[in-house]
């Protein structure tokens, strides 16, 4: 197999040329052509990058050159422990499958809605195309759908995870088990497959089950151990904004007050607010830290939320107090060891107690105050917000909601603007799910509209695209966005940006996070619903003669 390698030594230039000089003779030994570009010299050709069918990437970044050339990526003193290993592996990246393999896959998303069906469709493809049989798992917004057994996990050869949330992994132990995102899985599920075969090493959790086997700067990084926050706390946003809407409908904007004490909506605003909506900051510090130190986070997590919302830091103080807690219980695991004999108490006492007084204490004495004082500012200043400041919030938001459609720019408006319903901030949401559906819907219209810009299957898609729009899906749009993202993606962008805009012009406020159209009827759910509408037909019909403007006509692009 002919293989490349880029080595990147930095200031270590002797270790840089003993690993150039291990695998060369690790790839001679297992008749393998190795071509070498060690600090950038000699410069690999473009006929040795051409010919080259898998590439070894030491102490280098994603280099452009090899565009999808399957790459593997170790560091320097990895090559050097085992330079046949590291070969070995590389070769295997693009190496013939001659044995179908069993593989088990669990795919999930922080709204458990597209993302987490669209990658288990990906990893089903996939594998149907290499010849491997494959059984997927998905962890939905309703719960685990076709759960693995015990019986397929034990006979599984390969565990792969595509999730942008935490997954429990305490099943697969001793299983040779692959983290992704799910990402990777709808772009390219055969290449993920392949990068899992030769990458899955076997899972092994702590004796206690309170961490993984890898630290957790490691696991994976802040942005999935939020949305794992944010995936817990979206069902208390959503029932106790409909509870609340219901309430203020049936017993007016003062339903709350002791007038109505003993009525039906004096009981769904308790339900609402004083249940759902005062449990939202603590579920997402708790789950932030489950994500990071797994179940011993969860305690100190809610115990620190609890506290932010108690203090008036809402869901900044949260978040903070997630992060403190969950890599402040995992550093405490990692560091306290008591022999296997007492290893059981740290999961149950020793780290629920000493991961709540440390952020406890630091919540008290340190963050609450000044975040609190910040949250303070920032709601006052969104509250006051008018004219061109709130149509520029609305504008930004809402290009952020369209330019990678439930990726991580997408995510980080989403959660912005959940979690500033704590704070009774309901502006930015209106702005966000209007933003979010405009993709979709502009993109079901423009192919009705102007059908010469898209193919026939790109047509029929259009009409899926539509519904799953009007419940509020922006993934719908993705797939029109992969084929032609110089185009489509900038057309997307402009249309939402017009939706957040003149939905934060208009002061429109909605109290529900999710559900697109089907959640406008609900009493007192948003306000000013005939100037919310007119926001999104707006950003749709901007969308639609956006794509019309960039896109060239479908025969033109496929010659």
């Amino acid at each position: 197999m002919n293989l490349i390698a880029i080595i990147d030594a930095g200031e270590r230039s002797t270790q840089g040329r003993l690993a150039a000089e291990a695998l060369r003779q690790a790839a001679q030994r297992h008749g393998h052509a190795l071509k070498l570009e060690l600090d950038g010299a000699p410069p690999l050709t473009s006929i040795e990058l051409a010919a080259a069918q898998a590439a070894l990437l030491i102490g280098a970044a994603a280099d452009p050159r090899l565009d999808s050339l399957p790459a593997l990526r170790l560091s320097l003193d990895q090559a050097l422990a085992d330079p046949a290993e590291a070969v070995r592996r590389a070769a295997a990246l693009n190496a013939p499958q001659t044995d179908a393999l069993r593989i088990v896959a669990v795919t999930s998303c922080p709204t458990g809605i597209a993302h987490t069906f669209m990658a288990a469709e990906g990893l089903s493809q996939a594998a149907q195309a290499l010849g491997h049989a494959i059984r997927v798992e998905t962890q939905g917004s309703v719960g685990a759908q076709s759960a693995l057994s015990a019986g397929e996990i034990a006979e599984a050869d390969l565990v792969l995870i595509a999730a942008d949330t935490q997954v429990e992994l305490s099943r697969f132990k001793g299983k040779r088990l692959f983290q992704s995102g799910t990402k990777a899985a709808i772009n390219d599920g055969q290449a993920l497959l392949r990068r899992a075969i030769a990458e899955a090493a076997p899972h092994q959790p702590d004796t206690a089950d309170a961490a993984p086997e890898k630290p957790a700067s490691e696991r994976n990084g802040p942005y999935k151990h939020l949305m794992t926050g944010v995936s817990f706390m979206l069902p208390f946003v959503t029932a106790g904004g409909i509870m609340i809407a219901l309430a203020f409908a049936l017993g007016g904007i003062y339903a709350f007050d002791d007038a109505h004490k003993g009525t039906l909506a004096w009981a769904l605003f308790q339900i609402g607010a004083k249940s759902a909506f005062a449990l939202m900051v603590p579920i997402l510090a708790g789950y932030i830290a489950y994500s990071i130190a797994n179940r011993p986070g969860i305690a100190p997590g809610m115990v620190g939320g609890m506290l932010a919302a108690s203090l008036g830091s809402g869901f900044l103080g949260g978040i903070i107090a997630g992060f403190i807690a969950g890599y402040g219980t995992d550093w405490l695991n990692r560091k306290i060891r008591l022999g296997r004999n007492l290893d059981g108490l740290k999961p149950v006492l020793i780290l629920p107690v000493l991961g709540s007084l440390l952020v406890g204490l630091l919540m008290i004495y340190v963050i609450g105050g000044p975040v609190a004082a910040l949250l303070g500012m920032l709601t006052e200043a969104l509250k006051s917000l008018q004219g061109s400041s709130a149509l520029l919030l609305g504008a930004i938001i809402g290009s952020m909601m369209a330019f990678d459609m439930g990726g991580p720019v997408n995510k980080a408006a989403y959660a912005f603007s959940t979690g500033l319903i704590a704070s009774q901030v309901y502006t930015p949401m209106a702005a966000a799910m209007a933003a979010g559906m405009t993709p979709p819907l502009g993109i079901a219209l423009a192919t009705k509209l102007f059908a010469d810009r898209f193919s026939a299957d790109e047509r029929e898609a259009g009409k899926a695209a539509g519904v799953l729009g009007l419940a509020f899906i922006s993934e719908g749009a993705i797939p029109f966005a992969a084929r032609d993202p110089l185009r489509v993606i900038p057309a997307l962008m402009l249309g939402s940006a017009v939706a957040g805009a003149i939905s934060m012009l208009a002061g429109v406020e909605l109290k529900v996070p999710h559900g697109g159209v089907f959640v406008l009827p609900i009493p007192n759910a948003v306000s000013h619903l005939g100037l919310y509408l007119l926001a999104l037909l707006a950003g749709t019909a901007v969308t639609a003669v956006a794509l019309r403007a960039l896109k060239k006509p479908a025969q033109a692009a496929a010659a």
